[in-house]
This record gives structure tokens, sequence and C-alpha cells, in this order.
């Protein structure tokens, strides 16, 4: 049952403000605003916290995230209840999130279990070497100490309140101070309930997690420039994330921030591609862009593609498939208004022509396609910059030089994809050195819709796309971001950890 309490230190706490949540459908319900005080005392339990958490063994921290992860799917029938009034989600893709952060928490589990995310390192004494002995030495990965979790508007389960930085934080060894995102309070409290039974099972201390609502920016900025507060996970708007991102630089001792900002995702369509598929890819991109109302990060916002006939056949294919696709409810009506002004944005621009434009209203969206050509596109940084929703940009070029030009040109990616056949080899390997110091995954053939949570991926890239091009915040790697190297000079064994 939903309280509309903050969990601060173990303990569901009132505030003395509130604010009503905005559903997409039904009732709204009252949530409490945290406090600066509720700021002060979670991250001070945290802090306290680490001092047992930090030195748990993997075992213990394993059997945490195990737990948590079984607390979430008993869950299951509320969270699908309020996730989809809150959202308009349907129930499939909640009831599939929800499959996807329990099996994201479980593969943490068996990866800290392996042991060799702390990438431990020994260098033997040498006490006879001449012309100076060298001492032993080992090096381990620690945990750095609290860190802030920000709530992800499009992702209510596996990028929010249990979501991977949140899980990947609790696996290093990080107590995690969640701040709830206002779009899905209620759906954000059911979780945090199931953290906070999880943490209780298992014997950790009460500030290992805590979990704050409320709907100003005042409530994020003072979680991050907190003292005790030794990293942040956002993902989020790029103007948003960068306003906490300088924050963060600007404390007097700075942090990192590892923040997931916007991408347009751009898609090559070589030409013997395009030759031999130009429909089939033209639906693809289609279906890939309507998914979940265009409301992902990997979303791929515009294509690039040589000038011909075959540029006709895709987009009359992309365009139809849209057609079919009617108003679809967006996550928030700020969400589908900001949509609505991208698109007007885009058909207003000279020399962009519109190819498909239908109206909506409230908070709903409707598919837009537009296409330009190389020497405008270059010429208006604007036309790259990412509107949120089912919106698609086609970009001609004249010559595979114009082609990585334009490649070129874009700022950090999530992603980048190339579809190509095999007389296209030789124009994507000129292409490839360029899309990789743009995207932090390059695939072939596909649509970047869809974040394989495995031990290879990587879901960052440079800036914009992300804040720290070295990170990623989906796969096993994530755990890295939490922890720091420490290197042990002579140290007695059985103080090893």
């Amino acid at each position: 049952m939903l309280t509309g309490k903050n969990l601060v230190n173990g303990e569901w706490v009132s505030g003395e403000t509130t604010f009503q949540s905005q559903p997409a459908e039904g009732p709204s319900s009252v949530f409490s605003e945290a406090s600066v005080s509720d700021v002060d005392r979670a991250c001070e339990a945290a802090e306290k916290a680490f001092e047992v958490f930090g030195s748990t063994s993997d075992e213990q921290r394993a059997a945490l995230l195990h737990k948590i992860a079984d607390e979430i799917e008993a869950r299951g029938a509320e969270l699908t209840e309020v996730g989809s009034r809150e959202t308009a989600l349907p129930a499939a893709r909640l009831e599939g999130e929800r499959g996807r952060t329990a099996g994201q928490l479980r593969l943490f589990a068996e990866t800290i279990l392996k042991g060799d995310y702390l990438d431990k390192r020994h260098d033997e004494a040498l006490p006879d070497r001449a012309p100076l002995p060298r001492p032993e030495l080992f090096l381990i990965q620690r945990p750095i100490g609290p860190v802030a979790v920000f709530g992800a508007s499009n992702f209510p389960l596996a990028f929010s309140t249990a979501g991977g930085d949140t899980a990947s934080a609790l696996a290093a060894g990080c107590p995690v101070v969640v701040k709830g995102h206002p779009a899905h309070p209620g759906t954000g409290e059911i979780v945090a309930q199931a953290i906070d039974a999880a943490v209780k099972a298992c014997g950790m201390p009460a500030g290992t997690f805590g979990f704050l609502q409320g709907t100003t920016h005042e409530l994020g900025q003072q979680l991050v420039q907190h003292p005790l507060v030794k990293a942040v996970g956002f993902t989020g708007s790029l103007r948003g994330g960068r306003a906490l991102f300088d924050l963060c630089a600007a404390r007097s001792e700075p942090i990192p921030f590892f923040g997931e900002l916007g991408s347009v995702n751009p898609v090559f369509l070589l030409p013997s591609a395009m030759e031999q598929r130009a429909e089939a890819i033209g639906e693809g991109w289609a279906g890939s862009l309507t998914m979940g109302v265009g409301q992902f990060c990997t979303n791929p916002g515009i294509v690039v593609v040589r000038e011909g006939e075959e540029v006709d056949r895709f987009a009359d294919a992309a365009v139809k498939a849209l057609q079919g696709v009617g108003a679809q409810t967006m996550l928030t009506g700020g969400i589908a208004a900001a949509c609505r002004s991208g698109q007007d944005r885009l058909a207003k621009t000279e020399g962009v022509e519109t190819l498909l434009k239908t109206q909506s209203e409230s908070q709903a969206a409707t598919p837009s396609v537009y296409r330009t050509n190389a020497g405008v596109f270059l010429a208006n940084h604007a036309l790259q910059e990412e509107v949120f929703g089912p919106v698609g940009l086609i970009v001609t070029v004249a010559d595979d030089d114009e082609m990585r030009t334009v490649a070129a040109c874009f700022d950090g990616q999530l992603t980048a994809t190339l579809h190509l056949e095999a007389n296209d080899n030789a124009l994507a390997k000129t292409l490839l050195p360029i899309l990789e110091r743009r995207a932090g995954r390059v695939l072939a053939n596909g649509f970047p819709t869809g974040v394989e949570v495995a031990e290879t991926m990587v879901h960052g890239g440079p800036y914009p796309a992300s804040t720290n091009f070295g990170a990623t915040s989906v796969g096993t790697m994530a755990i890295r971001r939490w922890l720091r190297p420490v290197c042990y000079q002579n140290l007695p064994a059985e103080l090893l950890h």
C-alpha cells in the first residue's frame, strides 16, 4: 500500500509539504516533499551505513541483490497497476521492464561473486632486486561511498528506483540515496518498499538505501551538493543533467557525475543495402522510431542516406507504416508539449521538408518525418538536437565523401547504426573510425532501440550522450563507476580485503 512518505534511515517519514501525482489516468495521490533535513539525515545515514556495508562480502551483497529482485517480483501486480495508471505504459511493457529490472539485479549478483570486477593485481616483493628492492604490491578496487541516484522518467523500473545505477552501486558496496522521479512517484515508492524490505531481511544497516520524493529542482541540487555524497548517477534531459553536472564540478570536493543526457542515434544507410531492401529498412525504422512513443534514449532520430530513387522507396515505406500509428499517450504532459515544440521547430526550419505531420493534443503524440539535405543539416546544428518522441529526420548526401562529412559532424551519441551488404564493406570501413569516436555502441543491420543487459554492453558515449565516455549505465561494467583503485604496499595478508 502506498504511504506517500520518504524513506530515511530505514524509517518512512512524512514531510511538512506535499505534492499530488499527475497520473495519465485515474485518481491522483498525495506524496510528501522531502525537506533539507530529510536530505541531511538520509546522507548521514548512508555514510554511517558505509562503515559496515562497504566492507560486506560479495556473498552478502549478492544475497541482498537477489532478495531485492524477489521483493520486486512479489509486488508485480501492484507495480503494473500503479505504473500503468501513472505512465500510460501498457501492462506488457511494465511486466517486461520488471523482468529486466529483476534480471539485472541478479546479473550483478552473479558478477560480483565471480570477483573479476575488482581487477585484483599482485606484484611480488623482490628484496634482492638491484639497484633497488621492490616492495610487495596489491591492487584492488574499493567502493567510493554514498551514491545519489536520480530516477528516469521514461523507464519507471529499469532506470529508476532499483534500476541499473542503484543495482550496480549496491553491488559495489555503496549505499544509495534515490531521488524518485515525480512522473511516477507511486511506482517509485513501491520499489523502494521492496528494497527496504530486502535491506531489513538481509540485516544490512538502515542507511544502506534511502528514498526521497519531490518536485523541485532544489531537492536535486541539495542532494548532489551534500558533502557526504561521493558520486551521482543520472538519466534525463541534457539541460537538467548539465546543471547537476556543473554543481558536482563546482563543489569544494568535486565528485563524478555519471549522466546519460541525450542522443539522436544516427542511422547510416549504405548503397547496396538500399538497393536490396530500402522498403524493409523503412518499415523497420518506423517501428523503432515509434516504439514506446519514441521515448527511448536510443530512438533512431536521424537517418543519413545517399541521394537517389532508393531514398523515395525508403521514405514512402516509412511514411506508410507511420500513417497507421495513431496518437499514443506520452509519459507526461510536459514531455508531450516538448515533442510538439520540436516537431514545429523542424517543420518551420528553412530547407526542411515535412513528409508526415499529424495533429495531436494534450498528453498524446503522433509520429512525424522530415527530410533535408546535407548542406542544410551541416549549416544548422539545431537539427542535431534530440526531439524526445516519435520524430525522424532523413538527411540526404550527394556521395560517400559527404556521408563521411555528415558522420563527422555529429556530437557524442549512445549509438550509431550501419545498414549494409557485402558490397558496402569498403565504405563502412571508412565510416567506422568516425562513428566509433562518436558512439558507445555501433551496430549493423538492426535498430538501436533495445539495450541488452550483458557483460559486453556499453550504454554511454562521448558528451552529450553521457558525461563520462569511459562508463556505461547498462551491463556489468556499470559497477566500475562506483569503485576506485587502492594499492596496498607490504600490507599483511590478513588485512587485505
